[in-house]
């Protein structure tokens, strides 16, 4: 069974750094993918970042140059780096884990982006 568990988030002022986590645990296939989505109030589930089994990258548009998505290897842990937060990203943070056609995914980690 494979769980995920998504931490990290917190209030933040505009212009500041956050770095989310999401701890995956359970037997991974060799081949897998791990998407962060986001939803903000009254606002449905959008993905923003995207990494494959192979490392290879996806971003939306609006996070371009500013999230990066990384693994650490030793601990199953994927992470996303938030670098000059804007009050829209205010949002909660979901992590999807995908593999043999199944995603699943954490009950998400809130990012407040506010003065």
């Amino acid at each position: 069974q494979v769980q995920v568990v998504e931490s990290g988030g917190d209030l933040v002022r505009p212009g500041g750094s956050l770095r989310l986590s999401c701890l995956v645990s359970g037997t991974i296939a060799s081949s897998f993918a791990v998407a962060w989505h986001r939803q903000a109030p009254d606002y449905q589930r959008t993905w923003i970042a995207f990494i494959d089994s192979d490392g290879a990258t996806e971003y939306v548009d609006s996070v371009k140059g500013r999230f990066s998505i990384s693994k650490d290897y030793a601990s199953n842990t994927w992470y996303l780096q938030m670098n000059n937060l804007k009050p829209e990203d205010t949002a909660v943070y979901y992590c999807k884990f995908s593999m043999n056609e199944r995603g699943y995914w954490g009950q998400g980690t809130q990012v407040t982006v506010s003065s």
